[in-house]
């Protein structure tokens, strides 16, 4: 009897592993599964059982005492077709984890990023948009902030099947707070106000060398007492009221909303737009200039700056005459 409940251990044992070499009929089809730090291999073999991705959790107790050396790696993995339990297994051990690289461009306002961020099919527009109007994770940094534009820093984020809007914006938040730190070298400073003033920099220029100018164009203006009258503010409060037409017009102009910048003094009353690094930079140290104004060459090619209303107008008929798009703001002293 003995000798016979040995065989019968042992043919059960062979049965066992060779079930794992055998890719599970039983899969339905694509499966997220996320294994949590900590947890063991027979806790990871019931999370995969419950998903349909393997038979049976011992299965995966199996493979584990089989190979005890091997580091299973916590993360969310997609499995999209049937497959052995060795090859989950190796999976895991692999770390071939799920992810998907988001990129935030310098400049993207948070409509831009609801945007992309809805083309993912991780997160829709509507979650985003709704996680970006809570200021809460940078209250205390940035008391004034209504929403998280301007905060949501530039950068590649990974996003893995089940990250929610609310962890995306904490994410890019956190790394704003990193580069903020890193940029501000511990002064005391207004940062919405700061903030604020890298975004007009960032939708201003994407020249490198001209932040510092537009930047100090901006701070000479506001010193003054005049209107930045800086046109993607106008943009922007059009964005906010629904009626932006991909052109700026009159009555766009004429907009009394707070972040037009053509009828009202001073910033507006929050960020336009996520700017980068360097537009931070920009505006946490200006240039030292007496320039006043500044209108695009219609080659692309950045701005031309100018100190008095004359010279500035005289920039602005002479690239009107090479290009009608040539853009000006500011375009007037006050």
């Amino acid at each position: 009897m003995l000798l016979g409940s040995a065989a019968a251990l042992l043919i059960a044992a062979g049965g066992a592993v060779l079930s794992l070499e055998e890719s599970y009929r039983g899969f339905q089809g694509q499966v997220f599964v996320r294994v949590e730090r900590g947890v063991g291999a027979i806790g990871i073999g019931r999370g995969l059982e419950q998903a349909g991705v393997i038979r049976s959790a011992w299965q995966f107790w199996i493979a584990r005492a089989m190979r005890p050396s091997a580091k299973l790696q916590a993360g969310e993995y997609r499995f999209e077709e049937a497959d052995t339990v060795w090859r989950v297994f190796d999976r895991l051990a692999h770390g071939d984890v799920y992810f998907l690289e988001f990129t935030v461009p310098e400049g993207s306002n948070i409509f831009d990023i609801a945007h992309a961020v809805g083309g993912t099919g991780i997160i829709s527009a509507e979650d985003f948009l709704r996680a970006a109007s809570d200021p809460s994770p940078i209250h205390d940094l940035a008391p004034a902030a209504k929403t998280l534009e301007g905060y949501l820093f530039p950068a590649t984020y990974r996003l893995t099947h089940s990250t929610t809007a609310v962890q995306l914006c904490r994410q890019m938040t956190g790394q704003f707070r990193r580069q903020w730190n890193k940029l501000a070298g511990g002064r005391t400073v207004d940062v919405h106000k700061m903030v604020t003033l890298a975004s007009l920099v960032e939708k201003e220029t994407g020249v490198p060398g001209e932040r510092t100018l537009v930047a100090g164009v901006f701070a000479n203006r506001i010193r003054k007492g005049l209107r930045l009258e800086c046109d993607p503010t106008t943009i922007y409060a059009a964005l906010l009221e629904s009626r932006y037409r991909g052109a700026i017009f009159r009555s766009d102009l004429a907009s009394h909303n707070a972040y037009n910048t053509y009828q009202n003094t001073g910033l507006p009353p929050g960020p336009i737009a996520n700017p980068g690094a360097e537009a931070i930079a920009a505006a946490l140290d200006p240039a030292k200039t007496s320039y006043l104004f500044f209108v695009a060459k219609p080659s692309g090619g950045g701005h031309q700056f100018s100190s008095t209303l004359p010279e500035h107008e005289r920039a602005v008929r002479e690239y009107r005459n090479g290009s009608k798009t040539a853009t000006k703001s500011p375009r007037k002293a006050g």
